[in-house]
């Protein structure tokens, strides 16, 4: 493969790994960041420092041989820990025995996946460098440094955008003709608070298992960290009877805890300094099309397709862009045009199907994960699937625990909730779900569906 000079804007978490793909490649690569260097200044943008890792992100990670260090700093999550406004629990795992999606730190990861890009001697990092515009024929990048307040224009083969969901890369594709974008602002936003450790460094709630408070249009949810956190975050809509707009002031925050969330505030002793000092942040949808110009400027992750995170699937589906892009690299040689064709055109159906697939997990985990007929589905899911492997994977495991692509799995979920909205009209299920009778139904509706 010819090697190319490569410029990359943005060194969060998917433009630091598609640089240590093409650095293992190769390439001389220049990753150009707006922040400064996070290893060694204490910054988070607001944006939440807990994420989900699973299936398709650690493939993507093995893909560059790191994924037994993340490991070392991943708390596996085994079940959802519904919390009552009574305090009552009731749990649900996520899958198969075993089976986890895993709570990791944005920054650490981010950190590390800039140590291994750098690892290789052709990929290099400039901090606070704000990229300015783009001249997608050249292909060429102008950046602002903040250190020394001057512009430079970096000339490469390749330029690629994976600065967020605000890319200034998308912008200048933005101006050529018949390009198609659209950004979705959802009604709520967030805002991010914790649960410290006991004193002796354990967790106050159980440790592998990610918890949630469901209320109907709004919810709380609560990641472990290593240290003994959680990390918590609260989805509310921004206007509205239960919004951030109608609770104005700290008294009423806690008023609000009081009511809605008494057993998890009474955990944060820092409720009042956190509630005061931390943002509320909105929640956006990008769909944008197409995600390359001409073989030599192209979009991934965020900037091309940023979702909501209530499947937990953000970074995971970039980290699969990264993935398939590796995989065009294998196929089409120093064919870029061809590359990156095949590679938008892959995956928009996907990066369509996981925006809608996360909207629709948002709906279950808020209203649906305390409700006992939901529960009851999801049992009869799992016990169908475990007795018919070859007939049946939840909707869940195969966006979380398979490399089914994102659009296949939406589709057969929408078949599945066809058989199972009949299923759950059977009268006296709940007291013969697990019986013959009801596996023989599933089985013929799956014949006929």
């Amino acid at each position: 493969m010819e090697k190319k000079k490569i410029t990359i804007a943005g060194a969060g978490l998917v433009g630091s790994l598609l640089a240590a793909y093409f650095g293992k490649k190769g390439h001389q690569v220049e990753v150009y960041e707006r922040r400064p260097d996070m290893r060694t200044t204490l910054i988070d943008g607001g944006r939440s420092i807990n994420l989900a890792l699973s299936n398709r992100g650690w493939k993507a990670l093995d893909g560059v041989g790191i994924s037994e260090e993340v490991r070392k700093m991943a708390i596996p999550m085994y079940r959802r820990v519904m919390h009552a406004t009574d305090g009552a629990l009731s749990f649900q795992p996520y899958g198969k025995e075993n089976e986890a999606i895993y709570s990791v730190s944005r920054g650490g990861l981010n950190a590390l996946l800039m140590r291994e890009a750098e690892k290789h001697e052709n990929v290099q990092i400039f901090f606070n460098q704000r990229c300015e515009d783009v001249n997608t024929s050249a292909p060429s990048a102008t950046f602002f440094s903040e250190e020394t307040e001057k512009i430079k224009e970096i000339e490469s083969d390749l330029v690629f955008g994976t600065d967020g969901a605000f890319s200034a890369i998308r912008t200048a594709l933005i101006k050529n003709d018949r390009y198609n974008y659209s950004q979705h602002f959802i009604e709520h936003g967030y805002k991010e608070l914790s649960i410290p450790a006991n004193a002796d460094g354990s967790h106050k709630m159980e440790r592998e298992a990610l918890h949630i408070w469901p209320r109907g249009n709004f919810m709380l949810i609560a990641l472990p960290n290593p240290d003994g956190t959680f990390t918590c975050t609260l989805f509310l809509a921004h206007e509205g009877e239960y919004s951030f707009e109608n609770i104005p002031n700290l008294a009423s925050a806690r008023k609000f805890f009081e009511t809605h969330f008494s057993d998890a505030l009474n955990l944060m002793p820092h409720f009042d300094k956190e509630w005061v000092e931390n943002p509320v942040s909105s929640l956006v949808i990008i769909r944008c099309f197409p995600w390359s110009k001409d073989g030599k400027v192209a979009i991934l992750g965020d900037a091309s397709h940023a979702i909501v995170p209530f499947y937990g699937q953000g970074m995971n589906s970039g980290f699969e862009d990264c993935t398939v892009m590796a995989e065009m690299m294998a196929k089409h040689g120093d064919d870029w045009e061809s590359l990156l064709k095949d590679f938008e055109q892959q995956r928009k159906p996907d990066a369509d199907a996981i925006a809608d697939l996360a909207m629709r997990n948002f709906v279950e985990m808020r209203d649906l994960t305390g409700n006992p007929e939901f529960l009851l589905r999801k049992k009869i899911e799992a016990r169908f699937a475990a007795r018919h492997p070859d007939k049946w994977m939840p909707l869940y495991s195969m966006v979380t625990f398979s490399h089914i692509r994102y659009s296949e799995a939406l589709k057969e979920g929408q078949r599945q909730d066809k058989i199972m909205e009949e299923v759950m009209m059977i009268d006296g299920l709940a007291d013969k779900w697990d019986s013959e009778e009801i596996e023989q139904k599933m089985i013929s509706l799956l014949a006929s569906k």
